[in-house]
């Protein structure tokens, strides 16, 4: 091979197709106060992170942020810590995780709302965010003003707004009011027009917490549809952040779980949502559920008289709350749900069922019977809730307890019918005519 020939070639490039790596990410927070608790120590930090570029060099001795435990004054806790991830071009990634795992946390520090206190994040290409209502708007401009300065945010061009600003005022629904300061919008109509922005705004990567929840049943199914749409046909990455199991089953091809600042996992989704629901099993002998501010407690359930829950046969849940001060009329609420935490059955005693469960002070026993639970066998979760008569949670409907209904042969087909071909169990028959 000639000198020529060697300066001809063109040297081969490997691309990488990851467009988020995390390494070593880790957020402290210092507990009941801001700095570190010391003018030396604050300067020390300040050093060693703002001038030498060094970690913060009191992060390392935070603990693990289990919320449940007493905090000690000035207590150091990892909201996050080391994390490692790596995202592909075009995944859709679901986080799961209960409140305070730092799910949120770990959406922030990806869109720089905050610093991490050590390690590093690197993504390639354009992300939007839409983290909570009303994140990125300002209250005092409109709808109009506030895409166009979101956009500018990203690093967009006015013409390049300009194409998508019809298709963002239909998707969000809001034409009536775009000129109108968004202070005076509902926080439905903000988390529609947030969303409508971050979506349309063609980001390489879309980041989508809970808001969604804010939004309703219709907009939902548009928002879910939309980011099928981003993820599947234009090749973007999402990461979406839900409670809601379905919602991440049906989006996510894979999720991970956070728990208490750590990354447990990281799967195949159904696989993980599984791993999720088996960690938060609930003992029902030990039901600790309380609302301080109105001194009511949740303090034990019995479900059927110890006795198996059987398709398409009776069933009975009793309830024992504890009232510290005398409520009038209170509504008790009980429910179930599938394991991705869709509502199958929900009832309450006002307005519902039209009970008056009058006075209510003490020790209060709460029974609800079900002649016939017709449901397919399987796994499930009963959740309870409490409420003023004017709908104002005292206890908003909670899972309480894991329960299993036991499959039967309802039919008398010589089939059990269980819960993964379908939830609910009723009369019919069937007509086949040979025309």
């Amino acid at each position: 091979m000639t000198i020529g020939e060697i300066r001809g070639q063109k040297k081969k490039r490997t691309v990488s197709n990851t467009v988020i790596k995390i390494e070593n990410l880790s957020k402290i927070y210092r507990l009941g106060e801001v700095g570190t608790g010391t003018l030396s120590h604050d300067l020390n930090r300040f050093v060693r992170m703002n001038i030498l570029g060094q970690d913060d060099p009191y992060a390392k001795v935070g603990h693990v942020n289990d919320r449940t435990q007493k905090a000690e004054k000035g207590e150091l806790v990892a909201a996050l810590r080391d994390i490692n991830l790596e995202v592909k071009e075009g995944e859709v990634l679901g986080i799961i995780g209960k409140n305070g795992a730092g799910k949120s946390t770990l959406l922030k520090l990806l869109s720089r709302v905050t610093s991490p206190t050590t390690g590093s994040i690197k993504v390639k290409g354009r992300l939007a965010s839409l983290l909570e209502v009303g994140t990125g708007f300002h209250p005092e401009m409109t709808g109009r003003e506030n895409i166009y300065m979101n956009g500018t945010i990203m690093g967009m061009r006015k013409w390049e707004i300009d194409r998508k600003l019809d298709e963002i005022v239909d998707f969000a629904g809001v034409a009536k009011y775009l000129d109108t300061p968004t202070k005076r919008y509902s926080s439905g109509m903000t988390v529609r027009l947030g969303f409508a922005i971050a979506a349309h705004l063609e980001p390489e990567i879309l980041v989508v917490d809970e808001v969604l929840a804010v939004g309703d049943a219709e907009f939902q199914k548009k928002a879910i549809g939309k980011m099928q749409d981003v993820s599947q046909n234009q090749g973007r990455t999402v990461l979406f952040v839900s409670h809601n199991m379905a919602a991440v089953k049906n989006l996510c091809p894979k999720s991970l779980i956070l728990k208490n600042g750590l990354l447990t996992n990281i799967g195949l989704t159904e696989g993980i949502i599984k791993q999720y629901i088996d960690d938060n099993k609930i003992n029902t002998s030990k039901v600790e559920l309380k609302s301080k501010e109105y001194g009511v407690e949740l303090q034990k359930i019995i479900i059927n008289d110890n006795k198996s829950l059987v398709s398409g046969q009776s069933a009975n849940f009793t309830f024992e709350v504890f009232f510290h001060s005398s409520i009038k009329n209170p509504a008790f609420i009980a429910g179930i749900r599938s394991l991705e935490e869709e509502n199958l059955l929900f009832l309450s005693t006002e307005p519902i069922s039209g009970y008056s469960s009058g006075n209510c002070k003490g020790l209060i026993k709460v029974n609800l019977t079900i002649p016939n639970i017709n449901l397919a066998g399987g796994k499930y979760n009963l959740i309870f809730g409490v409420s003023l008569p004017n709908i104002t949670f005292i206890i908003p409907p909670t899972k309480v307890a894991d329960i299993e209904i036991k499959a039967e042969d309802v039919y008398n087909s010589g089939n059990v019918l269980n819960n993964t071909k379908s939830y609910l169990i009723t009369e019919h028959n069937w007509q086949v005519i040979n025309i």
